[in-house]
């Protein structure tokens, strides 16, 4: 269980993105086209063209961290 802290944000990218994108990359992304600054404890969610999985983008003491990739299975 991943515990956020109170008053984080969370932002989530409408459009998809293109899977084969790293942290670095992601994060250029979010502060081109979302207009925030990734590296503000803001908890960035991106979904793929098939929406079938997400990567979540978020900054801690240590850096980036690209918490994972969720694949979701219809039932």
């Amino acid at each position: 269980m991943i515990a956020l802290p109170a008053g984080v944000r969370i932002l989530l990218a409408s459009k998809p993105v293109d899977f084969r994108k790293g942290a670095h990359s992601l994060a250029a992304l979010a502060a081109a086209e979302l207009g925030t600054d990734p590296f503000s404890g803001v908890v960035l969610v991106f979904r793929s063209k098939r929406s079938d999985r997400v990567k979540i983008l978020t900054w801690d003491d240590s850096g980036l961290v690209l918490i994972g990739w969720y694949a979701f299975r219809s039932a």
